[in-house]
């Protein structure tokens, strides 16, 4: 075992598999002793087993590293408390947290019911605050700390994901803040928007969806997810933790394989301008050959289907 978060915890949540699994070994590996969060449920969030946690817990200690597992849920303020107790009362300190834990509930919006919405919103956006929030009152006391939330590019507008990206983006805004209200404590709070190959982006709908395109001689993917694991996502999010990474706060970064991309956070791109306010008649002539000169629609009408 490596050296580099000796004397340092690590909390991971959703680390029983996939993206959040090669984090905990990660940190595990530079020396860090860590905290396994998981429920243990189905890509959707239904359902809970301690499997998959004591798995990478077991995992972790056969490599001589420490760990403990925890079950708690994101998706209450108690769960959250409960993970970050759990490495308080185990080995004394938090220094790292990584929100990771995530669900799906994939529908098109006007389909899309409340308990859909609202499963997804509470582990990815209340889960992110939930576990954030017990986080910074140990981390400001001991004045430092890392913490590291997991985004989307789906934020940026994925058709069917709609509970999904309002989340991810909220999350980007989320960290932007803790970033400003932390940072004087020597606490620093970024966001990587990663893409892999996981339970959860390479699904049965997934596969179908790929094989209609395939099917129907549309243009395949700018890259095959399949080919992209989750393991490789862990250093970007190990080295965020870092001393040599202290500088580094409220950014975002996507990431996947070898590549990695320091992303811009929104800002204005093109303005119109004049004396008092416009009227709609003067935004109709001005704004097509101004502010919309050149836009594309994502998503331009279709003819209904017979």
């Amino acid at each position: 075992m490596g050296d580099r978060f000796k004397g340092k915890v690590a909390v991971i949540t959703g680390a029983g598999r996939g993206i959040g699994r090669g984090h905990a070994l990660l940190f595990a590996a530079e020396g860090a002793k860590v905290v396994v969060n998981d429920l243990g449920g189905a890509a959707d969030g239904s359902g809970a087993a301690k499997g998959p946690a004591d798995e990478v817990v077991e995992e972790i200690k056969k490599a001589g590293g420490e760990a403990i597992a925890n079950y708690d849920s994101v998706t209450t303020p108690e769960g959250g408390e409960n993970i970050i107790k759990a490495a308080i009362d185990n080995f004394g300190r938090v220094d790292i947290l990584v929100n990771n834990a995530g669900v799906l509930r994939d529908r098109m919006v006007f389909n899309m019911t409340e308990e859909e919405w609202d499963t997804v919103m509470k582990v990815h956006l209340y889960g992110t605050f939930h576990c954030t929030k017990p986080a910074c009152v140990v981390m400001r006391q001991q004045r430092g700390g890392r913490i590291v939330n997991t985004s989307s590019t789906s934020g940026l507008g994925n058709r069917g994901q709609a509970n999904y990206a309002a989340a991810k983006e909220g999350i980007a805004g989320f960290t932007r803040t803790v970033a400003r209200d932390m940072g004087r404590y020597g606490i620093t709070c970024n966001a990587i928007r990663p893409a892999a190959a996981t339970r959860m982006t390479v699904s049965p709908e997934m596969e179908a969806a790929r094989k209609k395109r395939e099917e129907t001689g549309q243009p395949a993917p700018a890259f095959d997810l399949t080919s992209l694991t989750p393991d490789a996502i862990a250093p970007l999010v190990v080295f965020l933790c870092t001393d040599e990474a202290a500088n580094i706060n409220g950014h975002i970064f996507y990431v996947r394989s070898g590549q990695i991309s320091l992303m811009t956070d929104p800002t204005i791109w093109r303005s119109i301008h004049k004396d008092g306010r416009w009227t709609v008649d003067e935004l109709c002539g001005v704004v097509p050959q101004s502010l919309a000169a050149g836009l594309v629609n994502p998503s331009p009408p279709e003819p209904p289907k017979e």
